[in-house]
């Protein structure tokens, strides 16, 4: 299994309002290039995952893999020179919950 791991994200809580149900916003800037941003809410504290896929449906980042207090999430995520331009697949997991958007990177 193929999996690039040189990937630079940052995730961070946006505000303190604690949302009553999960929720996986589409990405933006959508198409990007090299840098976007994605926001998701949490509705209770649990193991949270956040994955990028490629067309093919391999794996090529993990930006979130670890417990999250319920809040208000935004993700950075930086496409590295090892993803070529196409069409990547971003999934968040959480307890029953799973969610999948699609965006564009444009090199």
């Amino acid at each position: 299994m193929l999996k690039v791991t040189d990937v630079v994200t940052e995730v961070s809580a946006v505000n303190s309002i604690v949302p009553s149900e999960y929720s996986l916003e589409q990405n933006y800037p959508n198409p990007f290039n090299p840098t976007t941003t994605i926001n998701f809410s949490i509705p209770k504290s649990s193991i949270v995952s956040l994955k990028v896929y490629d067309a093919l449906g391999k794996e090529v980042a993990t930006l979130v893999n670890e417990f999250k207090n319920a809040g208000n999430y935004s993700a950075d995520f930086t496409a590295t020179s090892n993803l070529t331009s196409g069409i990547y697949f971003y999934t968040l997991t959480s307890e029953n919950f799973t969610s999948t958007k699609k965006f564009m990177l444009v090199k």
